[in-house]
């Protein structure tokens, strides 16, 4: 049965798997890791879209602080549909190597995840620079972000590993994902923030990416301390949902064979 210290004995090739990952994604492209921004670029310009709608429905203009927590945002929810849209079908995608040698199965989708934190760092330096020359600066604050980013980890981890597993057995999992995902922004505060619908604030918040959203935005945005609560319950979730996909991964993971 493999456990975490079989993982750690095993993270040379964990780490070759992300380089492969990394390599592969961006061999034989003009724009190269210029990509690794592309996402949340369109999406900010999505959000801008969005904004301005919604202004213009109010009477209302859309300022800089508003573009910047929707610049903000993209960051992580960039990071975690991409994480989720490539782990999903790690194991699928990887059956000709299963199939040949024995290593802790968990170090596909944990790759895959894993190397979108690539991307989430030059995409997370490039708008850092862009917010720094909007007067944009940091404070004590920021000190939670290592925080919400490990949260954020844990629950796109315990999505993946869930979902990759369910995807070797189901292949109409990775279809009903990417549909999901295409519509799950418009109910997450990715556009627009969660206050904006007042008493309705707290169920939008009750989507763990939401309420992490919300909390990395108040520290990098607001300079405020995260809401406690939602912190806490991200934690919670995003603590609670990697060791039950761990548990339910390794489970399974006998019949995988069966599958192949």
């Amino acid at each position: 049965m493999n456990t975490l210290s079989e993982l750690i004995n095993y993270r040379g090739l964990l780490l070759a798997f992300i380089q492969r990952n990394i390599k592969i994604k961006y061999k034989q492209t003009v724009m190269g890791f210029m990509w690794a921004i592309f996402m949340p670029i369109m999406i900010v310009i999505s959000g801008i879209i969005v904004r301005n709608a919604m202004a213009m429905l109010s009477g209302k203009t859309v300022n800089f602080a508003e573009i910047a927590s929707v610049s903000v945002k993209s960051l992580p929810w960039a990071f975690f549909i991409g994480a989720l849209k490539f782990s999903v079908g790690s194991l699928v995608s990887n059956m000709n190597i299963l199939k040949k040698i024995y290593f802790p199965r968990v170090i596909f989708p944990l790759s895959y995840i894993l190397g979108q934190l690539f991307d989430f760092i030059i995409a997370g330096v490039a708008f850092s620079i862009i917010l720094a020359l909007a007067h944009i600066g940091g404070s004590i604050h920021l000190l939670w972000l290592p925080v919400l980013v490990i949260f954020l980890i844990l629950f796109t981890a315990g999505c993946g590993l869930i979902l990759s597993c369910g995807n070797l057995f189901y292949r109409d999992v990775k279809y009903i994902v990417d549909v999901v995902l295409t519509f799950a922004i418009f109910f997450t505060p990715v556009f627009y923030d969660a206050a904006t619908f007042g008493r309705w604030e707290s169920l939008l918040l009750l989507n763990p990416i939401g309420a992490l959203l919300e909390n990395i935005n108040a520290v990098v945005v607001l300079h405020q301390a995260p809401n406690f609560f939602w912190l806490t319950y991200s934690g919670v979730w995003g603590f609670g949902l990697f060791f039950a996909g761990w548990f339910i991964f390794h489970k399974a993971e006998p019949s995988f064979a069966d599958k192949i």
